[in-house]
């Protein structure tokens, strides 16, 4: 095969790493659109004197989006199709990152309260959908998630993607689609279909833990290399070797798939706890609520007047007008 001129980004420095940016349109149109919309619907929440959680804003517009941007048009971007570990990198952020962060948003909840009645009853139609509870539900949803990137990096697929644009366009399409269907149904902030309980949950998320690490190993171990074809005839002349390159990504897979695992299990079991606290303090009310119904019941049948928390002189202003009545008729007649 012959090795053609290195036409690449420059060697990946400090520097390198700040300052070189790629702009891609379509992708900073349809970011600029979606935070457009998003920013709309919080202003017309606001307007009617409904409040929107400042917390929920800053996860979509800067945790969601604006990893979604640092992820494709960074050095991240500049630099995944040069080096293997940097689209790993980018693909744990695509993944796992920028998901949690969007559903954190709750921006289907914001959509539902803010659509006019047309556009609302769409969307709810999308999301009773068959299509919509097919995708969202739960072994669907892990499937994919899990799967995708053993059939990505143990095929030609990877390869395919690197060269052809729009196929590396579309697969990192498709890689924030697997995290959103998987992540925001076990978060549960919007009304999606799919949602399971909260021992679901962290029995789906614990079981989606090992195959990171799995394939990383697997990266890692491998003798021959992913897309070798590709690198070779790309002829970088700066940073790892190839195989040095391709094991660092594989070390970034596990680290990084493991580690943010483990922080989104340790955020459901956060959720649960405070949705079984939630649930604990409205028992209690309600049964306090019955009880004192219940006492109130047993209390009218035998003594009518003590049954009511009203002040006294409420409570004796009947019979004593019916006493001062009585009187005046008998004063009369005599």
């Amino acid at each position: 095969m012959t090795t053609l001129a290195y036409d690449g980004p420059p060697a990946l420095t400090v520097t390198t790493a700040f300052n070189h940016w790629e702009l891609d349109p379509y992708l900073a149109c349809g970011i600029a659109i979606a935070a457009g919309l998003y920013i709309a619907g919080v202003v017309r929440m606001r307007r009617r004197g409904d409040d929107w959680p400042r917390l929920r804003t800053v996860s979509f517009l800067v945790g969601g989006l604006g990893t979604i941007a640092l992820a494709t048009m960074s050095a991240l971007g500049a630099y995944d199709d040069v080096l293997f570990t940097d689209h790993m990198i980018q693909h744990m952020i695509l993944s796992m990152v920028a998901p949690v962060f969007l559903a954190l948003g709750a921006p289907v909840t914001l959509a539902l309260r803010t659509f006019r009645p047309a556009p609302r009853k769409a969307l709810l139609g999308v999301l009773h959908s068959r299509v919509a509870r097919f995708f969202t539900w739960t072994p669907i949803a892990w499937a994919h998630f899990v799967l995708l990137p053993f059939v990505l990096y143990h095929t030609s697929w990877y390869a395919a993607t690197l060269q052809h644009t729009w196929l590396h366009e579309l697969l990192h399409v498709q890689i924030l689609v697997a995290g959103c269907l998987f992540f925001w149904p076990l978060l549960g902030l919007d009304p999606l279909p799919g949602r399971i309980s909260y021992p679901a949950r962290m029995l789906v998320t614990f079981l989606s833990l090992p195959f990171h690490a799995i394939l990383g190993l697997s990266v890692m171990l491998q003798t021959s290399l992913i897309a070798g074809d590709y690198y070779r005839e790309l002829g970088r002349p700066w940073g790892p070797s190839l195989s040095a390159d391709q094991y660092a990504g594989g070390g970034v897979l596990w680290a990084a798939g493991d580690l943010v695992g483990l922080l989104f299990f340790g955020t459901m079991f956060f959720q649960w706890q405070r949705a079984e606290g939630r649930a604990a303090v409205r028992a209690d009310r309600h049964l306090d609520r019955v009880e004192r119904q219940a006492a109130a019941v047993v209390v009218g049948d035998d003594e009518p007047e003590a049954a009511t928390d009203r002040p006294w002189w409420e409570v004796d202003a009947g019979p004593l007008a019916e006493r001062v009545k009585r009187e005046n008729w008998a004063n009369r007649t005599d």
